[in-house]
C-alpha cells in the first residue's frame, strides 16, 4: 500500500471520541454529500423537462421542417415534391401554408395562425402526447374541417356540437392602387367547420388552427406557393442522415431543422438556467468544502510532532503534502460518493414511482419528470477533485513546511 495513502486513512478512521478534528471531518463529509447528491437531483430534472419540452413539441412539429433562407414562402411543383418524397429516408412529405388570420366565431374574435396542411399530416403521429378530443378528420373539399388549439376554442367559446356556427377566418388582400370604399375588397373570408380541439403547449393551444391545405391555398391565394414542408423520417432511419440529404438535394436556398433546431431558442434558455443552477450549486459544495481546509489545517496543528518524526525518518515535504492531499481526497470522495449514490436512488424512485408530483392538474405529466445522464455524474466528480484539489493544497503546504528540529 502507499505510504501517504495508509497514514491519510488512519489519519481518517480516527475513533477518538474526544477527537475535535474527526468529528469536523465527518461533517465534512456530510455536507458535500448532501451538496453532491442536490447536484444530482436538479440536474436531473433539468434533464427531464428538456426531454418533456421535446416530447411534447414533437406532437406538433415535424421531425424535419423545411423552410425557405430567403421570405417566408418558396414555389413548388410536383416533380419537385416528387424527388424529395424519393430520398431514402422520407417516409411522409407534408405540405404546409401557415400565415396569421383573423378568426371569429359567434361574434367573438382573435388574431390567430392558420396551418394549412395536406391530408397526410395526422399520419406523422401528430397529438400523440397532450390531449386531443373530436373527429381526427379535416372535413372533405365540400365541408372542410378545423381543429383548434384548446385555447383558441376557450377564448372563441367554440361549441364542437353546434354544427350551425361555423369558424370565420378573414384574411387581408394585397393593396391595390384602385381607391374603393368597400370593406370587403380589403380581405378574404371562408368558413370552416371546427370538429375538435387539441393541447400541446400554451404557445400553439393559443395560437393555432390546423385546416386542410387546398383551403388555406385558396383563402391565402398562395396557389403554389408553400410556407413550409414537413418530414416524417422512414422507421430504421437516422434523423440526422436524413437532414444531411434532404441539405445536399436542395441546396443553400432552403434550411432543413430538426425538433432541436426548430426550438433553439428555448431549449437553449433551459440548457442555460441548468449551467447556472450547475455553477450556482457547485459555488455552495465549494463553500461547504471549507470544512475540509479547516480540518485539515487543525490536523496539520495537531499532527505537528508525528510529522516531525517522518521528517526525521526520511520523509520529504513531497510525501508530507501528499498526506494530506489524500486525506482531504478521502473526506471529500466519501461524501461525494455517498451523494451520488443517493441522488442517484431519489432519482430512481421518482422515475420509477413519480412520487413528487408537480400540482398542476392540466399538466402533460403528473410528477416532476428525471432523467439521469452519466455526464453529469462525470462533471459532478470533475467539480469536486476541482474543489478538494484547492481546499485541500494550503493545508498540505502547511503541514510540509514543519521544521523537525524545532518540533522534537
Amino acid at each position: 500500500m502507499n505510504l501517504s495513502f495508509f497514514i491519510a486513512a488512519r489519519y481518517f478512521r480516527s475513533k477518538k471520541k474526544r477527537n475535535f478534528i474527526a468529528i469536523l471531518s465527518r461533517i465534512s463529509m456530510i455536507g458535500v454529500a448532501v451538496g453532491t447528491m442536490a447536484l444530482v437531483i436538479v440536474m436531473s430534472v433539468f434533464n427531464g423537462l428538456e426531454d418533456l419540452i421535446r416530447e411534447i413539441f414533437s406532437s406538433f412539429d415535424a421531425e424535419l421542417k423545411i423552410e425557405a433562407t430567403v421570405g417566408k414562402s418558396f414555389m413548388t411543383n410536383e416533380e419537385w415534391l416528387d424527388s424529395i418524397r424519393s430520398l431514402e429516408g422520407v417516409a411522409v412529405l407534408t405540405e404546409v401554408i401557415e400565415d396569421n388570420a383573423l378568426l371569429e366565431y359567434n361574434g367573438h374574435q382573435m388574431v390567430g395562425r392558420i396551418k394549412g396542411v395536406s391530408e397526410n399530416f395526422l399520419d406523422q403521429e401528430r397529438f400523440s402526447k397532450g390531449y386531443f378530443w373530436g373527429d381526427t378528420t379535416l372535413g372533405t373539399a365540400l365541408n372542410p374541417a378545423a381543429i383548434l388549439g384548446r385555447g383558441v376554442g376557450f377564448f372563441l367559446s367554440v361549441n364542437l356540437d353546434n354544427v350551425n356556427v361555423p369558424l370565420k377566418i378573414y384574411y387581408p388582400k394585397a393593396p391595390r392602387s384602385a381607391a374603393t370604399i368597400d370593406p370587403s375588397q380589403f380581405y378574404e373570408s371562408a368558413v370552416v367547420k371546427p370538429v375538435a380541439y387539441f393541447s400541446v403547449d400554451r404557445q400553439f393551444d393559443d395560437e393555432y388552427v390546423i385546416a386542410p391545405l387546398y383551403f388555406v391555398r385558396d383563402l391565402l391565394k398562395y396557389g403554389d406557393k408553400r410556407t413550409a414542408l414537413e418530414v416524417k423520417v422512414a422507421k430504421g432511419h437516422s434523423i440526422t442522415e436524413v437532414q444531411k440529404r434532404l441539405r445536399t438535394h436542395l441546396g443553400s436556398g432552403f434550411l432543413v431543422k430538426n425538433a432541436d433546431e426548430q426550438h433553439a431558442g428555448l431549449l437553449r434558455t433551459v440548457q442555460m438556467e441548468k449551467l447556472f443552477v450547475f455553477l450556482t450549486l457547485t459555488f455552495i459544495l465549494a463553500i461547504a468544502s471549507f470544512n475540509i481546509f479547516f480540518s485539515l489545517s487543525m490536523l496539520a496543528i495537531e499532527k505537528k510532532k508525528d510529522i516531525a518524526v517522518l521528517k526525521a525518518m526520511g520523509a520529504t515535504d513531497k510525501l508530507i503534502r501528499h498526506i494530506f492531499l489524500k486525506q482531504g481526497s478521502l473526506i471529500a470522495f466519501s461524501g461525494a460518493l455517498i451523494g451520488l449514490l443517493l441522488g442517484y436512488l431519489i432519482c430512481w424512485v421518482q422515475q420509477t414511482f413519480g412520487l413528487v408530483s408537480l400540482g398542476i392538474s392540466s399538466a402533460v405529466v403528473d410528477a416532476y419528470p428525471v432523467k439521469m445522464i452519466w455526464k453529469d455524474f462525470l462533471w459532478i466528480s470533475i467539480a469536486m477533485i476541482g474543489i478538494t484539489f484547492l481546499a485541500s493544497s494550503r493545508p498540505a503546504w502547511i503541514a510540509s513546511q514543519v521544521d523537525p528540529v524545532k518540533e522534537v
